[in-house]
Order: C-alpha cells, then sequence, then structure tokens
C-alpha cells in the first residue's frame, strides 16, 4: 500500500514541471520573435536610408556626375561643340536679317513714304480745336482758352518770320523736286486782317464774332487742280453771314507740292479764317457749321469719313 500511495503522490507533481518547461518554451519564442522583429525594423530602417543617400547622390549627379566629368548630362567637350553650333546658326540669322533691312532701306526714300495711297485726298481740321466752341461773350474768361490756341498757331505766321520766306508765283504750283533744299512761300499772319488777332486780339470773340481758322491736313506730293477754295455753310433755313480771309477762302496753289517734314522742315501750309458775323438773334442758339474744300478734285463727299474734305463743329454764343 505505500508504494501505490507514492506513485499516486509522485504523479501530480510530474504534470506540474511539464507544464512549466512548456510555458517556458513560449517564452523564449515570443522573446525570439521580437527581436526577429526589431531587427527586421531595424534593418528596414537601414535600407531606407541607405536608398535616400543613393537618391540624393543620384540628383546630385543630375548636374554634376564628379566619375564622369558632366555637367547636367555633357561633358567639357559636348558642351563645346553644342554652343559652338548654336553660336554660327544664330550668327548666320542675324547676317540674313541685316542684309534684308539693308536691301529694304535701299528703295526707301527718308523724304517721301513709299505708299500713301491712302492718304491720296486731305482732311480738314479747325482752331480752336473744338467740336463745340460755346462761349459767353461778355465773360472773357469763356472763350480765353480759344483765343491762346490761336495765338499759338499763329506764331509760326507772324510777319517778321515769313518776311524770310520767298515770294512765290501766285496760282503756280512751286515745284522744287531737283533742289537740295526746298524754299517756303510767304504766308503773313496780317493776311488774315481782323482774324490774325493784331488789330483784335480776342479774333472777335469779345465781340460775338468768333474767328475759326480751318487748315488742310499735309499730304507730301499733293497738287490740286483746279483753284481750291474753302465754303462755309450753316444748316439752318436763312443763310449765315460770314468773312473768309483770304478773301474767297483761297488756297493757293503756291503753296503746293509739300516734300516732307525732312525735306522742307520750315514749311508752313495756308490756312483759311472764317468770321462768323453773328447777330443778336443768333444768340443762345446753336448752331451747326459745315465747311469743305472745294473748287478742285479733291474729295468731300465721303460718307465713310467724315473728316475727307471738309469739317463739321457747332457754335453757340450767349450774351
Amino acid at each position: 500500500m505505500s508504494s501505490v500511495q507514492q506513485e499516486q503522490n509522485q504523479e501530480p507533481n510530474q504534470e506540474p514541471k511539464e507544464e512549466q518547461k512548456e510555458d517556458t518554451k513560449e517564452e523564449v519564442k515570443a522573446e525570439e520573435k521580437e527581436e526577429k522583429n526589431k531587427k527586421t525594423k531595424e534593418e528596414k530602417k537601414e535600407e531606407k536610408n541607405e536608398e535616400k543617400k543613393e537618391e540624393k547622390k543620384e540628383s546630385w549627379d543630375c548636374i554634376y556626375n564628379p566619375r564622369t566629368g558632366e555637367f547636367l548630362g555633357r561633358t567639357a567637350s559636348s558642351w563645346g561643340l553644342i554652343l559652338l553650333f548654336y553660336l554660327v546658326f544664330y550668327g548666320f540669322l542675324a547676317g540674313m536679317f541685316c542684309l534684308t533691312m539693308w536691301v529694304m532701306l535701299q528703295t526707301l526714300d527718308e523724304n517721301v513714304p513709299r505708299y500713301q495711297d491712302r492718304v491720296a485726298n486731305p482732311g480738314l481740321v479747325i482752331l480752336p480745336h473744338a467740336a463745340e466752341i460755346s462761349f459767353n461773350r461778355s465773360d472773357s474768361t469763356n472763350y480765353n482758352q480759344y483765343i491762346q490756341q490761336l495765338h499759338a498757331l499763329l506764331q509760326h505766321y507772324n510777319d517778321s518770320l515769313q518776311e524770310r520766306n520767298d515770294l512765290c508765283l501766285v496760282g503756280e504750283y512751286t515745284e522744287q523736286d531737283d533742289e537740295p533744299i526746298k524754299k517756303v512761300c510767304q504766308f503773313k499772319r496780317s493776311m488774315l486782317r481782323q482774324c490774325s488777332g493784331l488789330p483784335d486780339t480776342s479774333f472777335g470773340y469779345a465781340e460775338g464774332k468768333p474767328c475759326i481758322i480751318i487748315k488742310m491736313n499735309r499730304v507730301i506730293g499733293l497738287k490740286p487742280r483746279g483753284d481750291p477754295y474753302i465754303n462755309c455753310t450753316a444748316k439752318r433755313d436763312s443763310p449765315l453771314q460770314m468773312q473768309y480771309f483770304p478773301s474767297e477762302g483761297r488756297l493757293d496753289k503756291m503753296f503746293f507740292p509739300y516734300y516732307g517734314k525732312k525735306a522742307h522742315p520750315d514749311y508752313v501750309q495756308p490756312v483759311v479764317a472764317v468770321q462768323l458775323l453773328l447777330t443778336k438773334e443768333d444768340y443762345n442758339v446753336e448752331l451747326t457749321v459745315e465747311c469743305k474744300v472745294e473748287g478742285s478734285d479733291l474729295r468731300n463727299n465721303d460718307d465713310r469719313d467724315k473728316y475727307l474734305g471738309r469739317v463739321i463743329f457747332r457754335v453757340k454764343v450767349s450774351e
């Protein structure tokens, strides 16, 4: 009986020992797994760091590679050849451009435009520069700006300056194609008489009878046929009394042709002054006046260009 009891007492003691061994084995395995995981993580980090270092090296190698001596993917000899090619190529293009420009300039005249068919007929402009001239004749501040514009224009027509110019034949063209220095025909300010600003410095604005100066745009080589003159009409039922200076508003042929700004630097174009002889009945009424070039072959009725050979303006005078 004693032997049997001993065996029974030994059996339960052996079982927990085996369980303890198994637990230790599992713990060892878990520790080994953790160590392996740590090692793999560290290895991965190291690999990533190495990859980053390699990428940085590769990025710098794109700019300059010390092993091959390449800069931006090319060696020194390659850069030299391509720069030489572009130098020759762009030098050839620059030479071709300069040659074509030189050939073109040989065909041009510095005094006369090659193509001027679009300005064969001149337009008209008025001074004062205003589409509507409105003022109170009793208040000089209303029309001072108009007077200043007229005085500024006529400074170039002062008699003292025009006496230096030549006396030309009335009614005939002043042709001087072969002359290196083009002469200028006299157009004295005093020819405008009441509208010259000499006897009346207000040009008639103080009296309510304003002067309007009309000039024709310059066109190189223009020689109008016939006997050109300026004619103005007021758009109303009864005619408006006007006075022209020079007489009959003539644009004499002796001032044509014009040879350009370089060949004809002192040229003064002919002008026509029109004085509107307004009465008290015309005050406080807006009048529309149209002036045209007539008596020649110059166009003055083109519907597409209302300033071709004509000009329209409005005048309103109050007391």
